[in-house]
């Protein structure tokens, strides 16, 4: 049976009131990895909707013959997309359940709840003089209650909205401390429930993004010509933490909600954040920060220097960054892989086909103060993910581009490699020390043979090398760490001392001494090699004249032997020392380059690696046995031609990545027409689910429905045309999940009787 993974990145977007519905979309987020866990490990299908996903993924390996795993161990959020990303990734880390945060959308995301104690009108009849100017501006003809609301909750958001008006005007209405005590609660809850089996992989690294806003901002230097000390002020503020699985928490208690309070803080609704808040909050609770300044000096190290850290205030992570791709994107960088994987970016978008509301319908001329706030605050927190999208497609469309390059050198260098060992004795008969030998030889003859074009190619690779080493060593520093283009520059002064500031031989090919460093720090080529080796296998190739039983025995042995290398681009398998010696990369870069050999030990890896794809490759049959040699030997003439045309990412990065959305405008099963058939939280311009706990229990549910739909559609859509699970079975898994979610509700008792009984009807005439 085939191995895959498929893994998500996932990302949610800013939405105000519509969260709710993001959350019901990420509830069953993390179902499906509940479900997978499951299957995985051969238990019974678990009841609600995770008994459907079980259904799927056991239907995708009746059909497809593939095992697949899914794994969502990337989060990026924003605005209180933000906090839905928070409690996920906790959630996956640690097997606890998300009803916390459904409690804290239903009961307190309300705009009574949310308003200060101080700001409460005291009585119906406070400023008494606004009353008149309230019930005008709530009741004129025309006005926007009426135009974006529906009749029959009419009366319920004027009343909540009236008070909201006489509330303290020129000042936030809602309380901030109060929005940090609602999310610890909800955290400390989570947290307090009994933890179940995690559904991230044993070290296998979850990492959560969520962006706020820094008002104040801080002076960044920029890098011009000239003046030298040219400076700009920054006001992006990514959150970022990183946990593995296995791990027992994500962060503390504190950071998590700090991060949340902060990227939630919709300007003008909340006051800033500051520090002070959550220094407030700990001691009053009771509770302890372990790590503060150290947390503080990660993710604020210009104010941390500054020693402004008490005036930071931070505001919505989405007044700058609406849909919070580059992180993620960033995060792609080397993740470690024991078996195939497909990679989806999957975003949640409320609602994609209006994203500014009446404003383009309205099609009368841009008025002064329309003008005005429009460029300050709906352009910027609704601009376009484009730039991301295209950012993914051009690394997918290089990533086809170097495949068919490699396609057209295969016959050229299957001959070349022929003509050098294809008189070799035991050529078809590998062992351990044969591939050792054989492969050393190859790889001097192809620079040899490269001539000019091997001194490109090793500045290329040695780029890499240290463009690696940077990352390595900034991660392990992990607070305030030095600029990337300084460790590399670091490094290449030591190296060049080194005798290594050219890299190739007056004769040919490469000198001794970068011969030996290639050898004891390129992971990079071992990577890109085996990962080709897979592709060989894969079906289109020569998987296609192999034993299916062979074939993926084959594709487990180099997967296996993929590991044994990606695990050591990981800073936690340095060793407990690293981060101090990473410490030192400025001033003793040779210290950081011993250890990273010594923990490594490529020397003792290799030959293990030789020994395990001898013994895959020994029962394939003669034929496909030598061309997976040739191109397994014939690798350095593949990456002497490839790397230089994608630099330091080689074919490390030969994969596309697929990019997946989960919108009302994409889940039609139950009922066409996008959010504005099936959202309320879209009226009164998306503020509309914090005046009406009817409309949250409804995007809710529809969050759930939808996102239920759209992970079936994804997973399924992992076969490709290799066997796909027939339509009629994957709209039964549908029927399945959607009823699922309903009687799951039902038992809940959260949300209206009538609202899941009309939608189990809907559903059951839909789809019977």
């Amino acid at each position: 049976m085939r191995e895959k993974e498929l893994r998500i990145a996932l990302v949610c977007y800013g939405g105000v009131s519509l969260a709710v519905y993001m959350h019901g979309v990420t509830k069953e987020v993390l179902k499906i990895a509940e479900a997978s866990r499951a299957f995985r490990d051969g238990m019974p299908p678990p009841p609600g909707s995770p008994g459907a996903y079980h259904r799927l993924l056991s239907a995708i390996a009746r059909h497809g013959h593939t095992r697949l795993r899914v794994i969502p161990d990337i989060l990026s959020g924003t605005s209180a997309g933000g906090m839905n990303a928070i409690f996920l990734a906790e959630a996956l880390l640690t097997g606890r359940s998300l009803d916390t945060l459904t409690h804290l959308w239903l009961d307190c995301a309300d705009s009574d709840v949310l308003l200060a104690p101080e700001a409460r009108p005291g009585h119906r009849f406070s400023k008494a003089w606004a009353q008149p100017l309230v019930e005008w501006t709530l009741r004129r003809p025309g006005n926007a209650v009426s135009r974006t609301v529906a009749p029959e909750t009419r009366e319920e958001v004027r009343t909540k909205l009236s008070r909201l008006m006489r509330s303290r005007w020129f000042a936030p209405p809602f309380s901030g401390p109060g929005f940090s005590r609602l999310i610890d609660d909800a955290l400390n809850s989570m947290r307090e429930l009994p933890p179940g089996p995690p559904l991230i992989p044993a070290r296998h690294p979850l990492d959560l993004f969520v962006t706020a806003t820094d008002f104040r901002g801080y002076r960044a230097p920029l890098r011009v010509n000239s003046p030298s000390g040219a400076t700009e002020v920054e006001h992006r503020l990514p959150i970022a933490f990183r946990a593995y699985g296995g791990d027992e928490e994500l962060a503390a208690r504190a950071e998590l909600v700090l991060a949340a309070r902060a990227t939630a803080s919709f300007p003008g609704a909340f006051p800033p954040l500051e520090v002070a808040e959550i220094d407030a909050l700990v001691a009053d609770r009771w509770f302890e920060w372990p790590g503060r300044e150290r947390f503080l000096r990660r993710i604020m190290p210009h104010h941390v220097r500054a020693g402004d850290i008490e005036s930071v205030a931070l505001i919505d992570g989405a007044v700058l960054v609406g849909a919070p791709f580059a992180e993620a994107i960033k995060a792609l960088e080397n993740r470690p892989a024991s078996r195939e994987v497909d990679r989806r970016f999957v975003y949640v978008d409320p609602r994609p086909d209006d994203r500014f509301g009446d404003l383009r319908a309205d099609m009368r001329p841009i008025g002064f103060f329309s003008a005005i706030f429009g460029s300050l605050s709906s352009i910027p927190r609704e601009q376009p993910i484009r730039d991301d999208l295209e950012r993914i497609a051009r690394h997918s469309a290089d990533a086809l581009r170097i495949r068919g390059i490699v396609d057209a050198l295969r016959p050229e260098v299957e001959s070349t490699v022929d003509r050098l060992l294809g008189r070799t004795l035991f050529l078809d008969r590998p062992t351990a020390s044969r591939l050792t030998k054989w492969r050393q030889r190859a790889q001097q003859e192809a620079a040899v043979q490269a001539g000019f074009a091997f001194h490109s190619y090793a500045q290329a690779k040695f780029a890499g090398i240290l463009d690696g080493i940077a990352h390595l060593v900034r991660r392990a520093i992990d607070i305030d760490p030095p600029s990337h283009d300084d460790v590399v520059a670091s490094l290449s002064r030591y190296l060049d001392a080194q005798g290594l500031a050219t890299l190739s031989s007056p004769g040919g090919g490469a000198k001794e001494a970068a011969i030996m460093f290639f050898r004891t720090h390129d992971i990079g080529f071992r990577i890109r090699r085996l990962r080709m080796l897979v592709r060989r296998l894969a079906p289109g190739d020569i998987g296609d004249e192999l034993d299916p039983e062979a074939r993926e025995a084959a594709r487990d042995a180099i997967y296996r032997c993929l590991a044994l290398y990606t695990r050591l681009e990981q800073t936690e398998e340095m060793g407990k020392d690293f981060a101090k010696v990473a410490g030192r990369i400025m001033v003793a870069p040779e210290e950081v380059l011993t250890a990273l050999a010594e923990q490594r030990d490529l020397k003792a890896t290799d030959p293990r690696v030789d020994a395990l794809l001898a013994d895959a490759l020994a029962p394939l049959p003669r034929d496909q046995r030598r061309q997976l040699l040739l191109t397994y030997l014939g690798y350095p003439f593949y990456d002497i031609a490839t790397l230089p045309l994608l630099g330091a990412r080689g074919m490390d990065e030969f994969d596309p990545v697929k990019v997946d959305r989960i919108s009302p405008e994409d889940a039609a099963t139950i009922r066409p027409g996008g959010a504005p058939a099936t959202l309320r939280g879209i009226e009164f311009y998306n503020f509309g689910a914090f005046f009406s706990r009817a409309y949250r229990e409804n995007d809710y549910l529809w969050g759930r429905l939808h996102g239920a739909e759209r992970l079936i559609d994804i997973a399924a859509s992992t076969l490709g045309i290799e066997g796909p699970v027939p339509p009629d079975e994957i709209e039964a898994i549908k029927r399945e999940a959607f009823l699922a979610i309903l009687e799951e509700e039902r038992a809940a008792r959260l949300c209206a009787a009538g609202l899941v009984e009309k939608l189990e009807q809907e559903v059951r005439e839909r789809l019977r």
